[in-house]
């Protein structure tokens, strides 16, 4: 059912009240667990490790992200290592400065036996925020999107990004934040910078979507293009590898 009244991003007045503070992303890419143990190590994520985080003024959203065989099966693209992926974890914080008390954060965490061992890395990367759309029928502007509902999540990781006004013509997606890494230390990121990461926020469900969005992604190169699955907090076999 259609929502009333006119898109934010059309209305200058809700745009005037704040466009958001969010400039940097933090990208962690995992494998599934070496023990098959997934649904517990969401468990502990999403229980004690991700909320603890919030109380760092730089981060002001988090996303945690999973893929299933069917969501694997989906898959647009995909190459090594990316191949390897299962677990996307995402947090998104309002500028670079805020990695240094992310990671004293850790230690203090992990000193108090808090900590589980991490899920294998693939790779991690510290991202600019450069572009976000949304599509007006679901009001809520590009601005929010970390804090919309999102059913799914599809992941485009390229050498140059796709423009997002040809993705949101595809029924499903609702949004588009992309995103380029940063040359930032080995302690951060192993990401090489340049490289551009498209988070689709998805109002369906997202291997359906992902089979719309094949078409579009016929001539564009992605590194990796793969639906996921948001994990639902307390249904920790809900969605796993």
């Amino acid at each position: 059912m259609e929502l009333p009244g006119t898109p934010s991003d059309e209305v200058p007045a809700v745009l005037a009240e704040g466009r958001g503070d969010i400039g940097t992303l933090f990208v962690s890419m995992a494998t599934r667990h070496p023990d098959g143990a997934d649904a517990d190590y969401l468990r502990w994520h999403t229980l004690d490790h991700r909320p603890e985080q919030h109380r760092l003024s730089a981060v002001r959203a988090s996303l945690r992200l999973v893929s299933t065989p069917e969501c694997r099966a989906a898959r647009a693209a995909t190459r090594a290592p990316y191949d390897a992926i299962d677990h996307v974890m995402t947090y998104f914080f309002t500028d670079p400065g805020g990695m240094e008390s992310f990671l004293s954060l850790s230690k203090a965490l992990g000193d108090a036996g808090r900590k589980l061992p991490l899920l294998p890395p693939v790779e991690r990367g510290v991202y600019g925020v450069a572009d976000k759309a949304a599509a007006p029928r679901v009001k809520a502007g590009a601005d929010v999107l970390p804090w919309w509902p999102a059913r799914g999540v599809y992941l485009l990781l390229e050498p140059d990004s796709t423009a997002a006004s040809d993705l949101l013509d595809v029924e499903g997606v609702a949004g588009v934040w992309s995103a380029t890494s940063l040359p930032v230390g080995a302690r951060l990121a192993s990401a090489p910078a340049g490289q551009t990461l498209s988070y689709l926020f998805l109002d369906d469900d997202p291997v359906v979507t992902a089979h719309r969005l094949r078409p579009v992604l016929e001539d564009a190169t992605p590194l990796f293009a793969a639906p996921f699955h948001p994990v639902v907090p307390h249904e920790w076999n809900r969605y796993v590898p």
